[in-house]
């Protein structure tokens, strides 16, 4: 696969307005794709009210939450915490997209019809889990406002191309991980809902990666280093939340987001529908970061496979004491 950038001979034109321009149409194209097979669904349509009871405060009849009252996995939980967290910092995600792609023309519309949908995922997933009280919601409510009264920075803020390859991996994984919260919850309406999520969020991933298949088209040593430098230094974007590390280390462990997940899940199949690795007619640049980003995805696959072993050896563990 060959590449050429016939609009401009130096890397060092590209600068942030000029890909902007030069992807207008392409921003167009995809956002009409995507208007014609969006689904607009309704929040409330997913959540048990009949379930939800009154928490203590002005009503008199209140009943104090217990872990006893979900029928959600231990695990479902964390990863519903996680999720729910990562969605409640819509306001600075809106921020940092508009601030890099624009509110004007098709950049614009796209920005607030994305903003808009995900709106859908933070509002449904919270009612949920209040009505089936799966979560403390003191605790919930604690964590939302520390979460968010911290602020969020995308480590890709400096420039339009790595924000583009961000997204366009971390739709994914948000995707891989709503999907395996619901699959790993115990609970088949939450299933259904994050199901229903994950197919917003897999059209977002498709949307960005289309996007960023034609950054290659214009600008395929900028767009190169761009990729490599997101996919070495990826970083979900709730990893500044309350106790984000501790539970990251419980949803690797149940297979919700690891990893093997990580490197199978989300980076190869973009890198593969794109035929990254595949490239040619690169500049000095770009062929040192493609190859670079080769490197370290042997390297992280070499990794995913050693933690594979300890979480099967953890497993078998486990499966013996429980029939001793």
């Amino acid at each position: 696969m060959t590449i050429t950038s016939p609009q401009l001979g130096s890397s060092d034109a590209w600068t942030d307005a000029r890909l902007l321009y030069a992807l207008e149409e392409v921003v167009e194209k995809e956002l009409n794709r995507h208007l014609k097979v969006a689904k607009d669904w309704m929040p409330h349509e997913y959540v048990p009210f009949s379930d939800g009871r009154n928490f203590p405060g002005i009503f008199d009849d209140g009943q104090a939450w217990e872990p006893e009252q979900s029928k959600v996995t231990d695990i479902g939980k964390i990863a519903l915490v996680v999720n729910l967290l990562t969605e409640d910092n819509l306001p600075s995600y809106h921020h940092e997209i508009a601030s890099l792609f624009g509110r004007d023309g098709a950049w614009g519309t796209w920005v607030h019809r994305w903003t808009a949908e995900e709106g859908r995922h933070g509002i449904v997933m919270r009612d949920y889990l209040l009505t089936s009280r799966a979560v403390d919601p003191d605790k919930l409510e604690a964590f939302r406002m520390q979460h968010m009264s911290e602020g969020f920075e995308s480590d890709n803020r400096h420039s339009m191309l790595h924000s583009v390859a961000y997204v366009a991996f971390q739709e994914l994984a948000t995707r891989v991980s709503h999907r395996n919260t619901g699959h790993q919850s115990g609970d088949p309406v939450c299933d259904r809902m994050l199901a229903r999520i994950a197919t917003d969020e897999n059209l977002h991933m498709v949307f960005y990666r289309n996007l960023l298949g034609a950054a290659f088209e214009i600008a395929p040593d900028l767009t190169m280093q761009s990729v490599r430098d997101v996919v070495v230094n990826f970083r979900m974007p709730g990893h500044g939340m309350p106790g984000f590390e501790r539970a990251a280390a419980q949803m690797a462990i149940g297979e919700i987001y690891n990893m093997r997940i990580h490197h199978d899940d989300v980076l190869q199949p973009v890198l593969r529908y794109l035929k990254v690795l595949e490239i040619d007619g690169l500049g000095p640049e770009g062929l040192k970061a493609q190859e670079e980003l080769g490197l370290y995805m042997n390297g992280l696959d070499a990794e995913a496979s050693k933690f594979d072993e300890k979480l099967a050896a953890r497993k078998a563990r486990m499966a013996a004491r429980a029939a001793s």
